[in-house]
């Protein structure tokens, strides 16, 4: 089989497509959530920590010079993006338990007892019968 043959099936198969659309939607989902925390949540906290803004935390390593940009390890980014990996790791967490009580909840529903087969019957029916001969 030729590997072109076999990259059209493995492209094809339902579980890569799905994962696709999983990866394709997850992208646009950190997008919304990076937007709600930048545009929703950094600012009230901002005000109540003082108006500091995460971003601009930074410590200059280095001066700027004539040409040269100053150098600088901008701690702030990272805190930023650690309260955004939080945020997202919760929302997604809080949609992974909301859809398994979903399975939870279409599983408890009771299923009534199959009937029993013909043969099933036959043979309860044979054994009362042997029963009541003693």
């Amino acid at each position: 089989m030729g590997m072109l043959q076999e990259f059209k099936e493995f492209a094809i198969k339902g579980n890569a497509i799905d994962m696709a659309v999983g990866i394709i939607v997850g992208a646009a989902f950190g997008k919304i959530i990076s937007s709600l925390v930048a545009d929703v949540f950094m600012p009230p906290i901002g005000v109540l920590i003082g108006g500091v803004d995460f971003t601009k935390l930074a410590y200059t390593l280095k001066d700027a010079a004539e040409n040269a940009p100053a150098v600088t390890l901008n701690y702030g980014n990272f805190i930023q993006s650690m309260v955004d990996f939080t945020i997202i790791a919760f929302a997604i967490f809080m949609a992974v338990k909301f859809l398994n009580s979903l399975k939870k909840t279409e599983a408890a529903v009771p299923t009534a007892a199959p009937e029993p087969s013909k043969e099933e019957l036959l043979l309860t029916e044979i054994r009362d019968l042997l029963k009541d001969r003693k």
